[in-house]
């Protein structure tokens, strides 16, 4: 093992400004290799029963064909566990040799039969060995002490059934089943999470046990991204390097799970964190795949990027959220949520359809406008004019040489480059668009916008690791103080829509996770993708808690626990609830984490048998038992009861 190292208070990661992947070290599972130069692997999980063998065979073949590498499946009891035996015969005397992942909460004794027979086990600190009852006590040390060992009673014997068979070891934390001792000494943060995992940790290391994943899971984008480098901090203090399994708990399905997944893996990925990844989607689990090997490609594609210049401490704490503090300039900066800029400037002509996509409508027969909670606020249309009244809540940018023609036109602002604005340009006395990129950034462009009220400074970036050069701007105008705020702006060419939101969220997430940022434009120089374009912006500011504009659903992406259809029931709910903004609910298919992620919900609805449902308040029951087919309406009932609830449009 390494020799622990005196490392920055804020490191997590080998460089913030050169892509390099941390070096863990290698972790075998059957024939793949986990961590040290092998290349970050892909896996996913079964959604059916595992006692029914021919369906689960066949779906993990359906997986491994889709690019799978490593299968997981549960084993919530001794009889799961024990038929693992008969899925891995089969797989393999069908001709697979893909590695067989046992995902094991409560039970114990299943952990034990499954690692005997699989090549790695899944165990969750939060609830191997305790059952949460958000009981709110103070531990003694002694009292904790005792709780320590309680822990080492229970874990050590499955410990050394893996040291024995070669059976490797995921310790999985889940933000939402942190113990109660946890909660009670750690609080609901990223340090408990890595407490979690660290008690059980310590006890493998005791034991000469090394075959070791870690994974710091979280429904919350932010959470989940503090706590893994909070993690890799720890271990670069202790010396230590365990892989890491990245993953988004509890995503949800289509652009909105797609969109989160990749803000929070990316996030790590782009910093050279991560030996495999899981995205949770509630989808089939071959559909997962796609969306982690396209995260994962990336990262090929940043070997070799022009050279940013390295920093010598970091200005943000990495292992908490706080907003870069940015002057106001109208309804950017300060404490505005960040805004959204859309792209018009390759059209034709600028018609009031042309907004449509953004989030306005306009009805003829009432001559107003209608506008949507995700309408954009600001319209870059580039050389092109209006000639209609625009809504009055947005905003448009045009050309400097277009904008000085419109004769003070009501809210019509200029966009300037820099030698136009070092140059002398006529200004706004409001508002300008400044265009720079990180090459832009010298000593007198800086005081300049320092000096200017009026600024907003558009960031784009050519560089192949491009987060990294915007965030090393970022890091600029902290050090010499320039409170200007900032518009993150990139690029995309001819890329498919999966691509144009995986590489967006992506690209734009980390820096919002970070504080950094007063808005955001995508250009999508394809073209005639407007509303995906729009949609997505929206989504990455939601994904990272920077802005709410329609309901979210924390969603987990089913498995051999679940125990209704989340597909169909994540659709129902979604057509009934997704007019409301800034609710958050909780679909979950088994009650493994059902509790403790509903923390972070507004309301729950939890499977708890077959063709019932529990419905919470937060993490309180509210209503056990409710069947199934009623369920759904209940759920509303309770919205309304508690004030939470409006009627959609028409």
């Amino acid at each position: 093992m390494p020799e622990s190292a005196l490392i920055a208070p804020w490191q997590y990661c080998p460089s913030l400004t050169r892509y390099e992947r941390w070096r863990t070290r290698e972790v075998r599972v059957g024939s793949v290799g986990i961590g040290g130069t092998n290349p970050i692997r892909v896996q996913s999980m079964t959604t059916t029963d595992t006692m029914d063998t021919a369906a689960t065979v066949a779906q993990s073949i359906r997986m491994i064909e889709a690019g799978c590498e490593l299968v997981r499946i549960t084993a919530p009891s001794r009889k799961e566990a024990e038929n693992l035996q008969v899925i891995k015969e089969q797989l393999r005397a069908a001709g697979f040799e893909t590695p067989l992942v046992a995902d094991i909460h409560f039970t114990p004794n299943a952990a034990e039969i499954a690692a005997r027979i699989v090549e790695k086990v899944r165990v969750n600190p939060g609830n191997y060995a305790d059952k949460k009852r958000f009981d709110v006590r103070e531990y003694t040390d002694a009292e904790y002490a005792d709780e320590l060992d309680r822990i080492r009673e229970r874990f050590t014997p499955l410990v050394r059934i893996c040291k024995e068979h070669g059976t490797a070891m995921r310790i999985g934390t889940n933000h939402g089943s942190l113990s109660d001792r946890i909660l009670n000494r750690y609080g609901d943060t990223p340090e408990g999470m890595v407490e979690s995992a660290f008690e059980f940790l310590r006890i493998c290391r005791d034991e000469n046990y090394h075959e070791i994943v870690l994974s710091m899971k979280a429904s919350n984008v932010q959470v989940m991204v503090q706590a893994y480098r909070l993690l890799v901090h720890r271990m670069m203090s202790e010396g230590w390097d365990y892989p890491l399994h990245l993953g988004v708990t509890e995503a949800g399905d289509g652009e909105d799970g797609r969109i989160k997944s990749a803000a929070g893996i990316g996030a790590l990925l782009e910093d050279g964190l991560g030996d495999t990844v899981r995205v949770s989607l509630t989808e089939e689990p071959e559909a997962e795949i796609p969306v982690a090997r396209g995260l994962v490609a990336r990262c090929t594609a940043r070997a070799g990027h022009d050279v940013i210049p390295e920093v010598a401490r970091a200005p943000c704490n990495p292992f908490s959220h706080e907003r870069r503090l940015a002057r106001e300039v109208l309804n950017i900066g300060a404490r505005h949520v960040p805004v959204v800029m859309a792209d018009l400037s390759n059209r034709k002509a600028i018609t009031p359809a042309a907004l449509f996509a953004w989030g306005y409508r306009y009805s003829v027969p009432l001559d107003k406008w209608n506008i949507t909670d995700q309408a954009c606020d600001y319209a870059f249309i580039g050389k092109n004019t209006i000639d209609f009244e625009i809504p009055g809540t947005l905003g448009i940018i045009q050309e400097h040489a277009t904008w000085l023609g419109n004769n003070g036109k009501e809210r019509h602002y200029p966009f300037l480059n820099k030698r136009e604005y070092l140059g002398g340009a006529q200004r706004h006395p409001h508002f300008n668009l400044v265009y720079a990129t990180w090459p832009d950034l010298d000593d007198a462009f800086i005081a300049a916008l320092k000096a200017d009220s009026a600024a907003v400074l558009l960031i784009d970036t050519y560089n192949a690791h491009g987060m990294a050069e915007q965030r090393r701007l970022f890091f600029e105008l902290i050090a010499q103080e320039c409170p200007v705020p900032v518009i993150i702006g990139r690029a995309y060419g001819v890329i498919t829509n999966d691509a144009l939101v995986l590489d967006s969220s992506t690209d734009m997430g980390p820096l919002l996770i970070d504080g950094l940022g007063d808005g955001i434009f995508i250009a999508d120089e394809q073209g005639g993708r407007e509303d995906l374009v729009c949609r997505t912006a929206f989504g990455i500011l939601q994904a990272t808690r920077t802005r709410t504009s329609k309901t979210e659903y924390i969603s987990c992406p089913s498995c051999g626990r679940t125990l209704f259809d989340l597909q169909e029931t994540t659709a129902k709910i979604r057509a009934r609830t997704s007019h409301l903004k800034g609710v958050k609910i909780g679909i979950m298919g088994c009650i493994v984490n059902g509790p403790g992620e509903m923390a972070d919900a507004d309301f729950g609805y939890v499977g708890t048998g077959p063709g019932v449902i529990t419905l919470y308040r937060e993490k309180e029951v509210v209503k056990r038992n409710v069947p199934s087919a009623q369920a759904v309406d209940e759920l509303i009932a309770l919205i309304k009861e508690h004030g939470m609830w409006v009627e959609a449009e028409a």
